[in-house]
């Protein structure tokens, strides 16, 4: 597996990373930063009627951990290639990332709206931070040790360590204080505002904002008419 530092592991994703990793189009909108955050958004929609499931396939998995720069080239040949050979490992591995996910949902999604954090997923997401604690280990790094991921080809939820691990690092940050829901109620993908004045209201303006401006200006306009 790729080596990605602690560093990186809370940080977000770069657009210099995911270029450095991925061979083709990418298959995600990436928007929210840290690549818990991303993984979360894979089921989208979650509020308007007809949730759109993102992570059809374990290929679908592995190409989202070929677009944040968390699995490298070598990775997804041999994660694609073993999954061919093995398809039901493959899909037992995508349900436990499901699984995750709204693990991870439900925590987030508590912390946002200030409510009580279920009890149950937090044990769960504890589940996954402590399998993924098991394939870390610090390395010399420059000036100081990192954390670094083993290298494994042959497991099919290697793509799930750092997403735990980055999920783990965010809610023990003080930079849990600034993960938003994106205020257009259809979507409400999660995002980390880090704008100056951390007063970033949509996962993207050029979409979701675009969308709500274009809406107040026409309920504006009607209004003005009747």
């Amino acid at each position: 597996m790729k080596i990605v530092s602690w560093r990186q592991i809370i940080s977000t994703t770069s657009s210099a990373t995911r270029k450095s990793s991925r061979r083709g189009p990418p298959r995600f909108e990436l928007m929210g930063g840290p690549v818990c955050l991303e993984f979360v958004n894979t089921l989208d929609d979650r509020y308007g009627g007809q949730p759109k499931e993102l992570l059809n396939s374990y290929i679908d998995l592995v190409h989202f951990g070929e677009d944040t720069g968390i699995l490298s080239d070598l990775d997804v040949d041999c994660l694609v290639e073993r999954s061919t050979e093995t398809p039901e490992a493959g899909q037992r591995a995508l349900r436990t990332a499901i699984e995750m996910r709204e693990a991870m949902y439900a925590v987030f999604w508590a912390v946002v709206k200030r409510k009580p954090v279920p009890g149950a997923q937090l044990l769960l997401l504890n589940q996954f931070l402590q399998a993924a604690a098991q394939h870390v280990h610090l390395a010399p790094g420059r000036g100081h040790f990192e954390w670094q991921f083993d290298t494994a080809h042959t497991d099919f939820e290697t793509v799930l360590w750092p997403i735990a691990r980055s999920a783990g690092a965010l809610l023990a940050s003080d930079q849990l204080a600034y993960v938003r829901a994106c205020a257009a109620k259809t979507c409400e993908w999660l995002f980390l505002d880090e704008s100056k004045n951390h007063a970033r209201r949509w996962c993207d303006m050029t979409k979701c904002g675009n969308r709500e401006k274009v809406k107040r200006f026409y309920t504006r306009n009607k209004a003005a008419s009747n």
